[in-house]
């Protein structure tokens, strides 16, 4: 009876996350277009990718903006989420200010952010110029293109992030917490040998998700910057995007898809072996 209910489930997942997967994986192997006969190449498009500076160039800047707002992100969602567990006069309204942008169009935000870093209209920019740090162009600057989605991305996800901990602070029993702050121990060293490590399973799920919003970062950018100026903020699924829908090269789409999912699951593997190590049980 289990299985027959999972059916449905599975005959959607099937569909629609299975075959279109391994459809990819074969594409992979070919020199697909959208249209014309699909020839095996093996793993030409692989080995184009190794010599093709456009490619590394959208790895590095992946691999920059996943470094700089996975971090930020989780660490601010720690903060506000330790911040806004505690009994404070309109803790309801902060949560659902912080988690808002998580739940709004990333396209409309990216239009709103776009607005309030130019130069010309932005009061963003207005701001940051009255205290010395102009933008320049704002996101058409090599210079602040990158940290401006960058910005983006950590304002959307901090939200979401903090929700998640939110959850993990409330399943820890009160008492632990309770029965160290009576034989004196202060709130940072509870922090860090009660709440912490509790918090262990929680942040592995967090990272894990922030690595992979991070990776798949491509709305912000399309809109922002459309991968400029000069590619600087062009990560691998605007590439992927770029070559399928721009130059209809769907096997060299697919490899770099394909290498972006190898990506992922490697860094998740790490993370989870690390985090497993970490984990405490009470």
């Amino acid at each position: 009876m289990a299985y027959a209910f999972l059916v449905p489930a599975l005959a959607v997942l099937g569909v629609f996350v299975f075959w279109p997967m391994l459809s990819s994986l074969v594409t992979s192997f070919t020199d697909a277009r959208i249209i014309g006969p699909r020839n095996f190449v093996g793993l030409d498009n692989y080995a184009q990718l190794v010599g093709d500076g456009r490619f590394r160039n959208a790895l590095g800047n992946t691999a920059l903006y996943t470094v700089v707002t996975a971090p930020i992100s989780v660490g601010l969602a720690l903060f506000f989420a330790i911040l806004l567990n505690r009994k404070l006069p309109g803790r309801g309204l902060f949560r659902s200010v912080i988690f808002f942008p998580f739940i709004a169009s990333l396209g409309i935000i990216s239009i709103a952010w776009a607005f309030m870093l130019d130069p010309q209209v932005g009061i963003i920019a207005a701001w940051l110029s009255e205290i010395g740090l102009p933008i320049g162009n704002g996101v058409r600057d090599p210079a602040w293109a990158m940290p401006a989605v960058m910005i983006v991305g950590i304002w959307r996800n901090t939200g979401f992030f903090m929700v998640m901990y939110l959850a993990g602070l409330q399943s820890i029993p009160g008492e632990l917490n309770e029965a160290a702050a009576i034989d004196g121990a202060s709130g940072i060293r509870r922090f860090t040998n009660i709440t912490w490590p509790l918090l262990a399973n929680t942040t592995l799920f967090v990272v894990i998700i922030a690595a992979i919003f991070s990776f798949q970062a491509f709305d912000q950018m399309y809109v922002m910057t459309s991968g400029g100026p000069f590619f600087k903020t062009e990560t691998l699924v605007m590439l992927i995007y770029s070559a399928g829908f721009k130059d209809y090269d769907l096997g060299y789409a697919s490899a770099v898809s394909w290498v972006l999912v190898l990506i992922v699951l490697v860094f998740s593997l790490i993370q989870l072996g690390y985090f497993r190590k970490k984990a405490v049980k009470y």
